[in-house]
C-alpha cells in the first residue's frame, strides 16, 4: 500500500478582529494551536505533496473561511464552509463544557470523568464532521481535525 503524502501545517492563525475569550478558552486555543503545529496531518486538494502551509482561520459572514497559503505566505487556495452543519453539535459542546468547568470545581472524580468522556464523544462527533466537510478539499486525520474543531470552537466562543 502506498503511503499518502505528508503535507502538515506549520502555522496557523485566528482571525484576531473577533477579539479576546476568556482564559479558559484561550488556554484551549493556545494549546490546541501547539498540538496542531506539533503533529498534523493536512493535504489540501492540488497542493504539492509535502508541503507545508499556513492556515487562517476566520468566520466571515456566519461561514468558516480556511486561508491557505504556502510557507513563503503566498496564497494557495480558500476554502469557504458553511457552519450549518456545525452548529447542533458546537451548541452541545459549549454546554457539556460549561458542566465541565462547573464540574471542576464542585464535583467528584467520578463525575468529572463521566461529565469529560462526554465532552469528548460530542468532540468527536464535531471533528468527524469537519472531516466530511473538507472530503475533497483538503485531507486530514482524526487528531487534525479534533484540533481544528477546538479552533472552530474558538472562533464560535469568542464571536
Amino acid at each position: 500500500m502506498a503511503e499518502q503524502p505528508k503535507g502538515r501545517l506549520v502555522d496557523v492563525e485566528l482571525d484576531d478582529t473577533i477579539g479576546r475569550a476568556t482564559p479558559d478558552v484561550e488556554h484551549e486555543r493556545n494549546v490546541a494551536i501547539f498540538d496542531l503545529i506539533e503533529e498534523n496531518v493536512f493535504n489540501p486538494a492540488g497542493a504539492p505533496e509535502n508541503g507545508r502551509f499556513k492556515l487562517k482561520l476566520s468566520l466571515v459572514d456566519k461561514r468558516l473561511v480556511f486561508d491557505i497559503r504556502n510557507e513563503a505566505d503566498e496564497p494557495l487556495v480558500t476554502h469557504i464552509l458553511s457552519l450549518t452543519p456545525f452548529r447542533k453539535v458546537i451548541k452541545d459542546y459549549f454546554m457539556i463544557c460549561d458542566s465541565y468547568y462547573e464540574a471542576i470545581r464542585s464535583a467528584t472524580p467520578q463525575q468529572i470523568e463521566a461529565i469529560d468522556m462526554g465532552r469528548r464523544g460530542i468532540h468527536n462527533d464535531g471533528s468527524t464532521t469537519l472531516m466530511e466537510r473538507l472530503k475533497g478539499k483538503i485531507d486530514v486525520d482524526l487528531d487534525t481535525a479534533r484540533r481544528l474543531f477546538t479552533l472552530i470552537c474558538v472562533l464560535q466562543w469568542r464571536n
